[in-house]
């Protein structure tokens, strides 16, 4: 299982939201390459980043933060938050991200994101947000009528690669990841594409538990700043 230290990003400085929400914020860290670099010290491989403020709007005011980490670390890193148009998608490829998350698009516009995929092949992904059955948007500030099933089945007929599964409700809450919801995706969709688990892993078992169902990956933020989860650990008893 791929472990994904998270840094998500607002006006420049590491944060954290509680539940999506935007005014239920703390702040972890003034310096994204600091903290990009301590992550990568305790071994690990991967990094996931959301562009929070880009995430709303669709600009990207985080953009020299992000290239500071990928061009300051080996990391392999993934960027959310905000990717609207194939130029961003190529900037991005040119730093030398892993990938970059389509999210909002992805609702918006499927024809888009259907092209980003058939182009830009495995350097794209797709970020879905789960608010009950449902996809939320625009930094999960809208919660659409789409539901989960028809999200990623239509993915799928893409030719989509990764999906990143965020179940908001969890997020950033620490009271435990959302086992049934990974379980049942990757009973349903497993097979199709690789599902990547987001919001509210907060202990040792809820990884185990994770790596057991058959994710292809965790997504790891609050555990990982309050010190519920080390990270080092992780990577020593979970990474691929």
């Amino acid at each position: 299982m791929k472990i994904f230290p998270a840094i998500d990003l607002r006006d420049g400085k590491v944060v954290r939201l509680l539940k999506g929400d935007y005014n239920k914020m703390t702040v972890y860290g003034e310096n994204p390459l600091a903290v990009a670099r301590e992550f990568e010290d305790a071994g690990a491989e991967y990094l996931h980043v959301v562009d929070l403020d880009g995430a709303i709007d669709g600009s990207q005011p985080n953009f020299s933060a992000v290239t500071d980490i990928i061009e300051g670390t080996d990391l392999k890193v993934e960027i959310g938050g905000g990717i609207r148009n194939e130029d961003i998608i190529v900037s991005y490829a040119q730093l030398g991200a892993l990938r970059v998350i389509i999210g909002t698009m992805a609702i918006k516009d499927p024809e888009f994101t259907a092209r980003m995929i058939k182009k830009h092949g495995p350097n794209v992904a797709v970020g879905v947000d789960i608010t009950g059955k449902n996809v939320a948007i625009e930094g999960w500030t809208n919660v659409t009528d789409t539901t989960v099933d028809k999200m990623l089945q239509r993915l799928m007929e893409t030719g989509c690669r990764t999906i990143i599964c965020t179940d908001i409700a969890k997020d950033g809450a620490l009271q435990g990841t959302n086992i049934d919801l990974y379980k049942d995706l990757v009973a349903d969709y497993g097979g199709y594409v690789d599902i990547i688990a987001s919001g509210g892993i907060s202990t040792m078992e809820d990884l185990a538990t994770l790596a057991e169902i058959g994710v292809d990956g965790a997504i790891i933020g609050k555990a990982l700043y309050t010190g519920a989860i080390d990270l080092a650990t992780v990577i020593k008893e979970f990474s691929d």
